[in-house]
């Protein structure tokens, strides 16, 4: 018996794949071959490959089903994986995609193919754009939010706020993203001044839930029995797979917050793809709305990358349901009709810094946002 033949052992798997695309910066298609190659071992067996034979080199290693060139130095690469290389666990799933791939410099993935089996136990968003639409009573057109700022109030000039702009037409009040549980303002209280400001006026409140460990969902349990009608989370901070258990298990729209995700999609050639990170992933996690900066702002995400978010968000993957974009990071009145054509129909506006710089009456100031986006239709 051979050395190599020692690592190979009888293995229930079904046959079902799923799999994922990356781009390989390379300079001939042998070195990308190469490099996808060991690629496929990386993401799965991270053993000499030449130690192992039988179903464990044929099955659970990743096969390259395909490679071509995308452009000068630039190749693209199809692997799939077994799924029983899952588990069933998404934290699992997104190792196989991109684990120790996100160390290496000239990979980056693109976007991902879930088989039939991973679909059915990944629901993604319990809203999406239908859903949500549906329980806010806007059927058609943008949606309108802002967040509460800016830091450093208490509990109950943050309720004025949420009341007052509301009052305004404001759809989703959500806090800042940097609003957790600080002295001046702290989770609980804010969470029932906040819900009690906004009682009968048909804006849902979204607070921010993202905390340490198993806080995240308690919070988040806290805010449903509130009456909030909304959660945001950053899950670069928490972890989708935190994000998708409440999703599931709270029941409540679920806002993705972008807080730490800029270092998985840098410019160059390694990290993830807009498309993927902020598209895919975060569906794929639970997210009915996805919050992150558009062109122009103050980031520096380009018309190309907003244009795969949007994508990402709506085209059809794996039976999930599409989610809203929520771009932001600067935006202002005035890019109002700009936005709209770039995203269509189904967005929601995300309008802060300049919405309070419109004056110190906020209803006001809403229904001037209100009149802005009517003016597009």
């Amino acid at each position: 018996m051979s050395q190599a033949t020692s690592y190979d052992t009888p293995l229930p798997l079904s046959g079902e794949r799923f799999s994922a695309r990356y781009r390989i910066a390379a300079k001939s298609l042998e070195e990308a071959r190469a490099a996808a190659q060991a690629l496929s071992v990386e993401q799965t067996i991270e053993f000499p490959a030449e130690l192992t034979a039988g179903r464990i080199a044929g099955e659970v290693v990743a096969r390259v089903e395909r490679l071509e060139g995308a452009g000068p130095g630039v190749y693209t690469a199809e692997l799939s994986f077994a799924v029983e290389l899952v588990g069933g666990e998404l934290t699992q799933l997104l190792n196989v995609f991109f684990g120790n791939a996100s160390l290496l410099p000239n990979v980056r993935l693109l976007r991902v193919r879930l088989s039939e089996g991973l679909a059915a136990r990944f629901p993604g968003p319990r809203y999406g754009i239908a859903g949500l639409r549906r329980r806010l009573g806007v059927p058609k057109g943008p949606l309108l939010s802002t967040a509460l700022k800016p830091l450093g109030l208490s509990p109950r000039e943050l309720a004025d706020m949420a009341r007052r702009l509301a009052e305004g037409g404001i759809h989703l009040i959500k806090d800042d993203h940097s609003l957790a549980d600080q002295g001046f303002a702290p989770f609980e209280a804010r969470l029932e001044a906040v819900a009690r400001a906004l009682e009968g006026t048909g804006a849902v409140y979204a607070p921010n839930v993202t905390a340490p460990g198993e806080e995240t969902l308690h919070r988040a349990r806290l805010a449903k029995a509130a009456g909030a009608g909304a959660v945001m989370v950053a899950p670069g901070l928490v972890g989708f797979d935190r994000m998708e258990r409440f999703a599931r298990e709270v029941g409540l729209p679920v806002l993705s917050h972008p807080a730490f995700l800029g270092g998985f999609v840098p410019k160059g050639e390694g990290g993830i793809a807009h498309y993927a990170l902020f598209g895919q992933l975060q569906r794929l996690a639970g997210a009915d709305v996805v919050i992150f900066p558009h062109r122009g702002g103050r980031f520096a995400f380009s018309q190309e990358e907003c244009a795969e978010i949007n994508a990402g968000l709506k085209e059809p993957f794996a039976g999930l349901a599409p989610a809203f974009p929520a771009p932001g990071g600067g935006m202002k009145l005035s890019r109002v009709a700009e936005i709209h054509a770039f995203y269509g129909e189904d967005l929601v506006f995300l309008i802060g810094g300049d919405l309070y710089r419109q004056g110190t009456d906020l209803t006001a100031a809403a229904r001037r946002f209100h009149r802005a986006v009517r003016g597009t239709a």
